[in-house]
């Protein structure tokens, strides 16, 4: 079953997030991480970050803020300096965040940080990026974003969410559009992740096979 990295949800209601910091640079003791709610994204620029992430260059980085610190979106903006100036970067606790690689896998970020820590034999603050002035040549840390003025909370949608594990209409009793909207992008990125990996898995067990169409008699 391929894995795909970079990928995780809120463990509180299974919301979709992508990691784009495991561990903030600066933050010591480390208890945080920088992830995108994909849900909250415009639908051109999900699908750039999903195809960034799922990409050679996503897959073979360490932190994914690498990647998207030389990746333009649609319009031609940098991603990593939009979803800053934007809040659709934000500082979400690593307890509350698990990693799934796949389907069938799920770890808390917080584990997964310590085990790759102990195996470099490095501490936890160590495997954040140094400088985010080392990124490609042609992005600062102007254009970037400075990580220390990463929104140190999530935005309303991030924050409703992570206190409900299902969607609730607000106090008016009525869901807007947009909150439908989220839901939906949240649900249709977990639904096809799930039907991707069964139809791999479906393959393995018994690969298809062409039904031959018989000729029907003629009179």
């Amino acid at each position: 079953m391929a894995e795909i990295k970079h990928v995780g949800r809120l463990k509180s209601n299974q919301r979709k997030v992508i990691v784009a910091y495991r561990v903030i640079p600066g933050e010591n003791p480390p208890k945080n991480a920088l992830v995108i709610d994909t849900a909250t994204l415009r639908d051109e620029d999900h699908d750039v970050l999903i195809n960034t992430v799922e990409g050679n260059s996503g897959q073979t980085a360490f932190e994914f803020a690498e990647v998207m610190a030389r990746t333009s979106l649609s319009d031609g903006a940098n991603m990593l300096a939009r979803f800053h100036s934007t809040g659709r970067l934000q500082s979400i606790p690593m307890t509350e965040i698990e990693m799934t690689p796949n389907t069938a896998t799920a770890v808390g970020l917080d584990e997964l940080n310590k085990i790759i820590a102990d195996q470099r034999g490095v501490t936890i603050a160590d495997l954040a990026m140094k400088d985010p002035n080392e990124l490609p040549e042609g992005t600062t840390i102007t254009e970037a974003g400075s990580v220390s003025e990463m929104p140190k909370t999530a935005n309303k949608a991030v924050v409703a969410e992570a206190q409900a594990a299902t969607l609730q209409a607000p106090n008016d009793g009525v869901l807007t559009d947009a909150d439908l909207a989220a839901k939906y992008r949240s649900d249709a990125d977990r639904l096809y992740k799930e039907a991707k990996a069964l139809r791999a898995q479906a393959e393995e067990l018994v690969p298809t096979v062409k039904k031959k169409t018989s000729a029907k008699a003629t009179a």
